[in-house]
């Protein structure tokens, strides 16, 4: 439905008296109906319409007040009373069909299921209503509802209310609520719970995104700077695959697109669920949020389903959000008549995956622990939520989402076939387009048509691009690398302003007799009048003949109609199904009865592996290609259809970085210097040489060896049998030489015209062990008149120290 979001309304089953109501969300899933009702419920319902009184002090609402329900879609709702409520002790809760006495099981309609065993239960003689547990004050109740199958019609929901001594039960009026059907406008897909699709070769769809998350239509509290759609990722894929659903939990993936943004999780899990996947759904993130679309148009994918993959989902997330998201959840596009849905169109709110505790846009990081369930937001959630709405109504959708599709493949089975303005529009697409490009321009393909960029039924354009790869011939011109063609809104139409759009026909209804001929009809709507305001003259509603058991006389049975057909046996190729229907009534005679009750046919599926990308899943990633520091690993996977089925563009490896711990350096250590003079003129003396440390070493490098070696060195032998005096002459030379030999040493070639203070003594080492490094100086001591300023330096020796492992 373009208008409204069939999934996400949700049905309060409350009494209220001028009480705001707060809706908890939904949730799909089967549920069983206990016991019989015995009659009981009758006698129930007769007993509470002999006490009608008029009372407006109750009422049971619907969130939204829509008029349908989805068929097979569970409900839940939650009420709370004002400030002044209105007590009540005791109630009664049942759903039953327009018109129906309540005297069988028939009569009621879907199934009610218990939230609080502690506040309600099922009537013990009647298990189709629900009443309290206890007799005491309260002013709410709370349940779930699951609307009936395809085909129920309209359902009254009606409650009773006792307050003190007095009951109080209106047929109509606010204890009373009807509920009619929502009809399919675009086909009429499988229900809840999946069924097996029975539609035969593929289908081709669009998936467009239209979000109007914007400060206009969500002021509260609206993020102005940071708002945006995180890139969206989704597939088309079986059954036995969920990327996410209400009341379950969201895997890692999920959890990373809702508080993240990020897809690359999201998508790995998709690509690992191998045969159960069809297509990958990507679309770029959107900044800001919003924008007219006549200056950035919606962004869209195509993707395929088949008749084993024929399910499509996909989530993107409100940023900034603590972790709320949109999408959609397994949408079924295969129809009961084994065709496929021409178009589907839903609003979308956000949904919070359960993961963040935050309750509006911005909230701080708050982990929720436990993990929670997926459930839609709503608008009594919190006072502080942006979509905080102190009576309860519906939360106005940030986004729509269309589906369309736009090519089929392959030989189809639908048993009601599609209109020809809808097979013309499937062949259309696979013809190709004339191409008058001079051949000297080499091109790339044309891109898909982006989405139209007006939104409704006025005109707009969409556009699609190619580039120019090379020019042969300078002289001759290569048209424009753009294109546009003009176009209007999902579901209109740009034909003459007096024609009618008219939707497909609706399935035939059943036979209107059991036994002999009868009348079946069906209907369509129409979707645009024309623009002229004239009116439509198309009809919307054609009836036929039908037989269903062609002798009526005592001798024959009667039979039901025709079930649906069973799936094919085969997946692919050549296969049978069949289909049943039963006997309602034996021959009056005593006869056996002689009609068929099971008939086979022929089906054919798509041709065996005629997928050329079918892969193998990923192998585990490799080992990283260094021992330490950056490197890379690989993964791989293998082609498992044969070579001559196509050419496959998938990825066969992958490349990705890696680090591990970063690699031990070595100490480095600069050359030896040339050796000293010998420290003795005469007799036996010693000389050195020194290297300093370069690099220390780091990450348990190996340690810095000797900066120092020393060597025996003999001039000359000394002279015997000089007088005292000589001998002190002599020395008194020896200590002048050495001192010479001292201020020679200090003033070096490193620092001309300046005499040096001897080496400090070592620092600490920085570290007890695993590798640090001490210090040590040499200060300047006397400067030289002569002497410039910069030629005068201080000096600084570093050494490694505590190298033992730790």
């Amino acid at each position: 439905d373009s208008g409204s979001a069939a999934r996400t309304v949700m049905l309060l089953l409350c009494f209220i008296s001028s009480a705001a109501c707060t809706s908890l969300g939904f949730t799909e899933e089967p549920f069983e109906r206990a016991g019989k009702a015995d009659g009981y419920c009758s006698r129930v319902l007769r007993a509470q319409s002999n006490r009608k009184e008029s009372n407006n002090e109750f009422r049971l609402r619907v969130e939204g007040d829509p008029d349908s329900y989805q068929p097979g879609s569970t409900y839940r709702g939650r009420c709370l009373s004002s400030s002044a409520p209105s007590y009540f002790r005791g109630f009664t809760l049942i759903a039953l069909k327009e018109g129906a006495g309540g005297d069988k099981d028939d009569d009621y309609a879907g199934n009610f299921r218990i939230i609080d065993e502690d506040e309600t239960q099922f009537m013990t003689n009647c298990p189709h209503a629900v009443t309290e547990s206890t007799p005491r004050r309260r002013n709410n109740i709370q349940v779930f509802w699951t609307a009936p199958p395809t085909g129920s019609g309209c359902v009254l929901l009606k409650a009773s209310i006792v307050q003190k001594k007095i009951i109080f039960f209106q047929d109509e009026g606010p204890l009373t609520k009807q509920m009619c059907e929502k009809e399919s406008l675009y086909g009429d897909a499988t229900d809840k719970p999946l069924l097996d699709c029975c539609a035969c070769g593929t289908a081709k769809y669009r998936v467009t995104f239209y979000g109007n998350w914007s400060e206009k239509i969500h002021p509260k509290d609206y993020p102005r700077r940071a708002n945006h759609w995180s890139a969206i990722i989704g597939a088309s894929h079986s059954k036995n695959y969920v990327l996410w659903e209400y009341g379950g939990s969201a895997s890692d993936g999920v959890k990373q697109v809702a508080e993240l943004g990020s897809p690359v999780k999201m998508e790995e899990e998709i690509r690992q669920k191998g045969d159960d996947v069809l297509t990958v759904i990507k679309m770029k993130a959107q900044w800001p949020a919003w924008q007219p679309l006549n200056v950035r148009a919606a962004p869209s994918a195509e993707f395929s389903v088949d008749r084993i993959r024929h399910l499509m989902s996909f989530l993107t997330m409100m940023g900034p959000s603590p972790d709320w998201n949109v999408g959609l959840s397994a949408e079924n596009l295969c129809t009961k008549e084994c065709g496929w849905v021409q178009k589907v169109v839903q609003d979308l709110i956000p949904w919070d995956a359960g993961t963040d505790s935050g309750v509006s846009y911005e909230s701080s990081n708050k982990p929720t622990v436990p993990q929670e369930k997926i459930r839609p937001l709503t608008s009594l959630d919190h006072p502080q939520s942006p979509f905080y709405d102190p009576e309860g109504g519906a939360i106005t959708p940030v986004a729509r989402v269309v589906v369309e599709r736009i090519a089929r493949k392959g030989e189809q089975c639908n048993i009601v076939p599609d209109n020809v303005d809808d097979i013309v529009a499937d062949i259309a697409q696979e013809e190709k387009e004339e191409d008058d490009t001079p051949e000297t321009c080499i091109y790339s393909n044309w891109s898909p048509w982006s989405a139209c960029s007006s939104a409704t039924c006025e005109k707009g354009k969409r556009m699609r691009q190619r580039m120019l790869k090379a020019q042969l011939d300078l002289s001759v011109p290569c048209p424009h690398t753009q294109d546009f063609e003009p176009c209007m809104g999902p579901g209109c139409s740009d034909e003459d302003g007096s024609t009618c759009m008219m939707s497909e026909w609706i399935t035939w209804s059943p036979c209107s007799m059991s036994c002999g001929a009868g009348i079946r009809s069906r209907e369509r709507y129409v979707k645009q009048f024309p623009e002229d305001g004239s009116l439509c003259t198309l009809p919307t509603e054609e009836t036929e003949n039908c037989v269903v058991n062609e002798e009526c006389s005592p001798s024959s049975c009667l039979v039901t109609e025709w079930g649906e057909w069973d799936a094919c046996s085969a997946t692919c190729g050549l296969g049978m199904k069949r289909r049943e229907r039963m006997v309602k009534m034996p021959p009056a005679d005593g006869s056996i009865c002689g009609a068929e009750v099971l008939e086979v046919e022929k089906c054919m599926m798509p041709e065996c592996h005629t997928i050329p990308c079918l892969l193998t899943p990923w192998s585990e990633w490799s080992d990283c290609s260094v021992t330490c520091g950056k490197g890379s690993r690989t993964r791989q996977r293998m082609l498992k259809s044969p070579l001559e089925l196509g050419e496959c563009t998938e990825d066969l490896e992958q490349v990705e970085k890696c680090m591990l711990p970063e690699c031990p350096i070595d100490c480095a250590m600069s050359d030896w210097t040339e050796w000293s003079e010998c420290n003795k003129s005469c007799g036996k003396g010693h000389t050195i040489r020194t290297r300093v440390v370069t690099m220390e070493p780091q990450f348990g490098g190996d340690p810095c060896p000797e900066t120092i070696q020393r060597k025996k060195c003999k001039v000359r032998k000394c002279s015997r049998g000089q007088g005292n005096s000589d001998d002190k002459k002599r020395r008194k030379e020896q200590r002048e030489k050495r001192r010479s030999k001292q201020v020679k040493t200090e003033v070096t070639s490193e620092h001309p015209g300046c005499k040096m203070r001897p080496w400090s003594s070592w620092t600490e080492c920085t570290k007890q062990c695993g590798g640090g490094i001490q210090e040590r100086l040499m200060t300047v001591k006397q400067k030289f008149k002569t002497t410039q300023l910069s030629s005068c330096k201080e000096r600084k020796e570093i050494r490694a120290c505590n190298v033992h492992p730790c």
